[in-house]
């Protein structure tokens, strides 16, 4: 092989996008938030391109839930956005919680071996 040649060994990884966020329910609507965050992210599984979309609790507050969503690139990301139930969901958090937090998006690329 050529001194210039390239393997796969040698490239990196394709980017893989990281996504977070966090909701506060209200007191009075926190079965109904978890509720709807689970059928949200089992739901958003199923999806090409997702790698991981996991719901968690708050130990310090319990109604705090946060967001964690692995996606194998940003077309598959916004993909899932243009989902309906997406944009239903954020609709229904709005209604139900105190506080949501902006969606924070990163890009992962892994570096080549080397």
């Amino acid at each position: 092989m050529p001194a210039d040649a390239s393997t796969n060994a040698d490239a990196a990884a394709p980017p893989m996008v990281i996504v977070s966020g966090w909701v506060v329910a209200r007191p009075d609507t926190t079965a109904e938030v978890e509720a709807a965050c689970l059928a949200h992210v089992r739901r958003s599984r199923r999806e090409p391109g997702c790698l991981r979309h996991s719901v968690h609790r708050d130990v310090e507050n319990p109604q705090r839930f946060v967001f964690l969503e692995h996606w194998r690139s940003l077309d598959d990301l916004h993909r899932h956005f243009a989902v309906p139930e997406s944009a239903a969901l954020i609709t229904t958090l709005q209604a139900l919680c105190d506080e949501l937090s902006p969606i924070e998006i990163h890009e992962v690329v892994t570096p080549p071996d080397g």
